[in-house]
């Protein structure tokens, strides 16, 4: 493994900003995100007013505590434009992820908006020790999904040669890289070992390939992962972070030189760290739900978005910004499967609208290699006859990959057939992955 470690010449000057001069610039860009949100999304304007506090009342970066939280909720209620902050005929592009009911949520992007996210994915890779002229191979899934564009245009910011592979076809994965020679990989962690093992079975050396980096995000993995990929792979693995609804991949990412943990491009987003249940925001260090807001955002500024990772935030090392922490879990119920967001409550909706299935179902989620498996469980209703059931259990596959984007196996049990806990409620998640 060799470390590209960037000179201090070949950094951007807030990188290496002063804790004032970043707070100061922190401070002029979030008062003007609250009055832009404030002046042109009525959501906004009835929140703050509820709350009652108004962008005037931002005098220093602590009282950012007094306005109201957002969440998918806000943005689900407003489907599907209805949080932009610019006529619509200024949006350049829409993209959207997995919602709760059914309906995604849709997040957009003026064209400077797609600069800045170009901007900030750009210096991610750079961090990660990507240079110009560099190959990239781009495994993240193309679409609304923000990944695969994501980090493609932030390559080609950085002036890369982008190879947009998208997801799957592993066989050609392996003969791309074979064949191309590219220095870096953007994909997921589970994903890079699938690539890893194909490497092996036709019987080539993965460490002897041309791939010195690996920037793997979309899924939360663990540093005994990270030890996996680098040893196997032979290249150094780094962590970035993001989600649509605050800007998409690059919100922070991890320098080589150090991998302790994605630098929150603070520039363009605050973070604060709160406790899920009071609000209450806490100091830097503790464990907390992560919330972000947005401060140069325009088609859709987000405010105090509640994430619901948990995680602290860490002092800064190797950059002038502060760094998060290995993602512990989430504050609400979503699962991550193979990079896909599922609720179960988006399962149990697609379940109530087959009348010949009870309301009872349960989501094992195992792991399959290095990918995660979800095997959805689903009462019968009485009466159901036997040679009815493969043709429903197809019907709900498809229904779940049509709606929430993830490929299951379906089980249909006979009324009564899911373990009821003492309550009488059926346990609804069966996480079997390996924890560490």
């Amino acid at each position: 493994m060799v470390q590209r470690i960037p000179a201090p010449s070949d950094l951007e000057p807030i990188e290496r900003a002063s804790k004032d001069e970043l707070q100061a610039l922190q401070l002029q860009r979030m008062q003007w995100s609250l009055k832009h949100a404030y002046d042109n999304v009525p959501h906004y304007r009835a929140a703050f007013d509820a709350a009652g506090v108004h962008p005037d009342d931002l005098r220093t970066l602590a009282d950012l505590a007094k306005f109201p939280f957002t969440g998918k909720k806000e943005l689900r209620d407003n489907y599907p434009f209805g949080m932009f902050a610019v006529p619509r005929e200024q949006v350049v592009r829409v993209h959207a992820s997995s919602g709760t009911t059914g309906k995604p949520t849709v997040v957009g992007y003026t064209q400077k908006d797609i600069d800045t996210w170009a901007g900030v994915v750009a210096r991610s890779i750079r961090a990660a020790g990507g240079r110009r002229g560099d190959m990239v191979h781009i495994s993240y899934g193309y679409g609304l999904f923000t990944g695969g564009l994501g980090a493609h245009y932030g390559a080609e910011r950085l002036g890369c040669t982008v190879v947009p592979m998208s997801g799957g076809q592993t066989e050609k994965q392996v003969q791309l890289i074979e064949d191309f020679k590219p220095s870096i990989i953007m994909v997921t962690p589970s994903y890079m070992l699938n690539i890893v093992e194909e490497f092996q079975r036709q019987g080539l050396d993965p460490a002897a390939s041309s791939l010195k980096v690996g920037i793997f995000g979309a899924e939360p993995w663990t540093d005994s992962m990270r030890g996996e990929i680098e040893q196997r792979a032979g290249i150094d693995a780094v962590d970035i972070y993001g989600l649509s609804e605050v800007m998409g991949p690059g919100v922070a990412s991890e320098c080589i030189e150090s991998k302790d943990g994605p630098v929150i491009w603070e520039d363009h987003f605050y973070p604060e760290i709160i406790d899920p249940e009071t609000g209450e925001v806490l100091p830097d260090g503790e464990e907390g739900e992560l919330v972000f807001t947005s401060l140069t955002k325009e088609a859709l500024p987000v405010i105090r978005y509640r994430t619901r990772d948990l995680t602290r935030l860490l002092p800064a090392t190797s950059r002038s910004m502060r760094r998060i922490d290995k993602i512990t879990g989430r504050s609400d119920d979503m699962l991550i499967i193979r990079g896909v967001n599922v609720f179960p409550s988006q399962v149990e909706e697609l379940i109530l609208k087959m009348p010949k299935l009870a309301p009872q179902y349960q989501l094992v989620i195992s792991r399959d290699g290095h990918l995660d498996k979800l095997d959805v469980l689903a009462e019968l209703r009485p009466g159901v006859a036997d040679g009815e059931i493969p043709a429903l259990a197809r019907e709900l596959e498809h229904r779940i990959k049509t709606n929430v984007g993830v490929s299951t196996k379906v089980r249909l049990l006979a009324p009564n057939g899911i373990e009821r806990t003492l309550t009488g409620k059926a346990r609804r998640v069966v996480d079997q992955r390996p924890k560490h």
